[in-house]
């Protein structure tokens, strides 16, 4: 005798295999994303001239390594003269003095800062294309 399934139970088999594989695939997914978060804050600057990605290293309170890497709106390398680097305390307005970036390469910058609190800060970025051509960016970054 031919058994007949119904599309109820075929139903039912085809979720428990779709809940199957999801709840495996979270498992798999949790250690790799835990072993990648290096508790860098990153964030991505852009102006209709120049395009910077910024990492800010260690993303908590405390001495932190600033990277740049400036880019056209083409998204090729941008060799800019001279970067400087500007952070203000959003929630009491206190600036730190702006500093000088040290380059790091064709498109590279970077700048150590002795002492962040935790909180949202606005770094801003000064940055010298040629001596008739600047340009400044800023975005709010998170400290923990």
């Amino acid at each position: 005798m031919k058994q007949i399934k119904s599309p109820m139970t075929s139903g039912r088999t085809m979720a428990g295999l779709v809940l199957g594989v999801a709840a495996l695939l979270s498992v798999a997914a949790t250690p790799l994303a835990a072993a990648t978060d290096d508790d860098s804050f990153f964030t991505h600057l852009h102006t209709e001239k120049a395009m910077a990605n910024v990492t800010v290293s260690p993303g908590h309170a405390g001495p932190v390594e600033i990277a740049i890497q400036l880019e056209t709106i083409d998204e090729t390398p941008l060799s800019a003269q001279a970067v400087s680097v500007t952070l203000v305390d959003t929630r009491t307005g206190k600036a730190l003095v702006p500093v000088e970036a040290s380059r790091d390469g064709e498109d590279g910058w970077h700048v150590k800062v002795a002492q962040l609190t935790p909180g949202r800060w606005m770094l801003g970025l000064g940055i010298s294309i040629s001596e008739s051509d600047h340009v400044s960016i800023e975005s709010p970054i998170l400290i923990k």
